[in-house]
């Protein structure tokens, strides 16, 4: 048997060396005699290590090159107290922060001399969205709250882990443009409908608007949003790769399975605000649920439009809440002119919608909801600081989820199986246990939250005002928020 197996092992190694030399010439050839990639024809075979490092580079930085303070858009600082709190680990750490209090932008909060004890805290009031104006409004009790991911951008275990955990925390689910899915059901959660440009839910056959689809949706949903654009991508339409429709999404949102979903960019019969406004008001007496409006903000001009509008049609023509998008929100795809580019980021469009609001009266009327990066309890509170009543958040959850920012979102190939339709890949997502970790990433927000507004002399989270927080301005040298942006 030792001579034979010698032989058999020199002819097997023979077999495969011949193999790989006639695989190398043909990439040798192939490499030579192609036209669009300059590096493999001037250099073959090892050119191809060039791009594979290009492809894995992006990896590789998050865990070994990049600090805990420096990747976007997430840095590993901010992912890793999202992972902590969603497993319930706390969010202690020892020695000192990696945070550069002097960076431009950082948020500082004024800590009082004398911090409101433990004894004199009060729970966070919840606030009612639509009273007075529909026959049914909503009292929203978490500040904190499930941001527009539609089913489609995002997988069935996905919807059925955020409904979950949204119903076992308190807070609400906003179900993005794909329509309502029987997954948002799962949990028993508050749930807003989002109504986007291609009004995915609520269209008939032609792609009209469906009074009767609205009505039925009405009994499942506490309110409605219209979409008019959002942060990532304003002036787009939604778009949802042909490989992430499935036959269920299809029939879901009433469209061809296995074809690009894309969104109109702006609804075709909202053409200015008062028709804007016709469409809300239209809408909440068919529903009797409150509607409210999501937009990112260029400047302050639609904001003196609406405002202006509603002084001559009166508040009960109102939107019953804002979203403002910051221009540094994410989404599932989307141009990188767009994302890179367009619209204002969150810290400069908030005031700006709620001081209109408060110039003309309205802000005890119309509801605002910040959202844009904020996935931290200083971002939260900062936001409920300048003025906004809740907080959106929709990577914050994805995090709680397991995403790992592979920023795969648009492949249908996320590792995590957060933003994929690959059954395979979806196995990693256990929904009873991401469930969990959802709610335990709501409750930890809310319960920081107020923590920072003990620290700053309030008893609950909705006594914190512009007064409490500073924003470094150049190092070493931070300004008060109300100096910034006086409070009107």
């Amino acid at each position: 048997m030792g001579p034979v197996s010698d032989v058999l092992t020199q002819s097997l190694g023979l077999v495969l060396g011949f193999g790989l030399a006639i695989l190398l010439g043909g990439v040798l050839v192939y490499d030579l005699t192609q036209q669009r990639h300059s590096v493999l024809r001037n250099f073959p075979i090892i050119g191809h290590f060039r791009y594979g490092l290009e492809q894995l580079g992006e990896y590789f930085r998050q865990y070994f090159f990049a600090g805990d303070r420096e990747e976007l858009p997430f840095n590993r600082a901010t992912r890793s107290w999202v992972y902590r709190e969603a497993k319930n680990e706390g969010g202690a750490i020892g020695f000192g922060s990696t945070n550069d209090r002097r960076e431009p932008g950082t948020v500082l909060f004024i800590n009082h001399p004398f911090p409101v004890l433990e004894e004199d805290r009060l729970p966070t009031p919840p606030l009612a969205i639509g009273e007075g104006a529909c026959d049914q409004p909503f009292l929203a009790r978490s500040v904190v709250n499930v941001s527009a991911m539609s089913f489609g951008a995002i997988s069935q275990p996905a919807v059925q882990a955020l409904s979950r955990g949204a119903g076992m925390a308190g807070c609400w689910m906003d179900t993005g443009e794909g329509g309502l899915s029987p997954y948002h059901l799962e949990g028993n959660c508050d749930l807003i409908m989002q109504i986007g440009t291609a009004r995915y839910g609520v269209r008939d056959p032609d792609g009209a608007f469906s009074n009767d689809k609205a009505r039925e949706i009405a009994r499942s949903v506490r309110a409605f949003e219209i979409k008019l654009s959002q942060g990532a991508k304003p002036g787009k339409g939604g778009v949802l790769p042909g490989a992430k429709v499935t036959a269920e999404i299809a029939r879901i949102r009433g469209i061809p399975e296995g074809r690009d979903s894309i969104s109109p960019n702006r609804h075709p019969d909202i053409a200015n605000v008062d028709q804007l406004l016709d469409r809300i008001c239209s809408l909440r007496d068919l529903t009797g649920r409150p509607v409210g409006v999501k937009t990112a903000l260029g400047d302050d001009r639609f904001m003196i439009d609406l405002c202006e509008a509603l002084a001559r049609r009166g508040a009960q023509d109102a939107p019953d809440f804002l979203t403002i998008d910051g221009g540094e929100g994410g989404t599932g795809a989307a141009p990188q002119t767009l994302m890179d580019h367009m619209a204002l980021p969150i810290a400069e469009a908030l005031p700006i919608a709620v001081d209109a609001l408060r110039s003309a009266g309205l802000k005890d009327r119309v509801r605002v909801i910040a959202s844009g990066k904020l996935v931290t309890p200083a971002k939260v509170a900062w936001a409920l600081c300048t003025g906004a009543d809740f907080v959106h958040s929709a990577r914050g959850f994805m995090f709680a989820l397991g995403c790992i920012q592979a920023m795969r979102c648009h492949t249908n190939t996320c590792p995590t199986g957060v933003a994929t339709h690959n059954r395979r890949l979806q196995r990693g997502l256990v929904v009873e246990d991401k469930a969990e970790r959802v709610a335990n990433y709501v409750r930890s927000l809310n319960r920081e939250i107020d923590m920072i507004a003990h620290s700053c002399g309030c008893r609950h989270a909705r006594e914190l005002g512009r007064e409490h927080v500073r924003i470094v301005e150049t190092p070493n040298r931070s300004v008060p928020l109300n100096i910034l942006h006086p409070d009107r």
